[in-house]
């Protein structure tokens, strides 16, 4: 069984039988990762950092889970003396793959539209997880030139190809739906949906009203995926 708890924005927990996993912590208002932690307090943990933004990247995570076995894996733009050398910490960019982490664990690092990577994570048993990151169509039609939507399309379109000629399948992923983007927001995630079969999609860094992003009507055009709309923090779904 695999539980997905959602923290704020861009941030997720994924528990599994053997480790824990913390993608993008930011911030945690409802305490959601710190009571995991006391009730799976024998996992392992692995914290994934997309890259070095603010809602992205929080440096109190090197005071998380300190009675836990911890590894953390972080995109390359974040800056190495801001990393405590005591920690088992492995920096990624687009194409590398580390395997054998905690928890019987794989994760490749896939090139962003904007900064750092996203992570494909492969577990113990096959499943795939994807965290985006900030990797979306940032389409501004509303606001941007017709160039410079052209060239943001392009961007997007290319890296979407590569991921989705390695994994014709992806069991979970958790993607950018942005309202902020005007009659755009749903555009890269419909058209990763289009490129990729997902079972389980939940929606991320809303940027505004979450109703909005969780109105899946917009772009859920596949019969095969299930839409999970987790927007409070602390919410959490279980897929078996």
């Amino acid at each position: 069984m695999t539980e997905i708890t959602y923290l704020d924005h861009s941030g997720f927990v994924v528990t599994l039988p053997d480790v824990i996993m913390v993608f993008d912590y930011y911030r945690d208002p409802a305490h959601a990762l710190h009571k995991i932690l006391e009730k799976k307090a024998e996992l392992p943990v692995i914290f994934f950092v997309s890259h070095h933004h603010h809602d992205h990247y929080n440096t109190g995570i090197f005071e998380i889970a300190q009675n836990h076995e911890r590894t953390y894996v972080l995109s390359n733009d974040i800056l190495a003396e801001k990393v405590p050398s005591t920690l088992a910490v492995a920096g990624m960019s687009a194409g590398d793959i580390l395997e054998n982490l905690p928890g019987g664990i794989k994760v490749k690092a896939y090139k962003s539209s904007d900064e750092g990577v996203s992570f494909l994570v492969t577990t113990a048993d096959g499943t795939t997880i994807y965290h985006a990151g900030d990797f979306n169509d940032w389409h501004w039609q509303d606001e941007s030139t017709e160039r410079e939507a052209r060239v943001a399309d392009e961007l997007f379109k290319k890296i979407l190809n590569r991921i989705a000629s390695e994994n014709e399948k992806i069991n979970i992923a958790m993607f950018p739906v942005d309202v902020r983007q005007g009659s755009d927001f749903a555009r890269g995630a419909k058209l990763f949906l289009k490129a990729i079969k997902v079972d389980d999609f939940f929606p991320m860094h809303f940027g505004g009203d979450y109703k909005e992003a969780c109105d899946f009507s917009e772009y859920a055009e596949s019969p095969e995926t299930t839409f999970h709309c987790l927007h409070k923090p602390g919410e959490t779904v279980e897929l078996k």
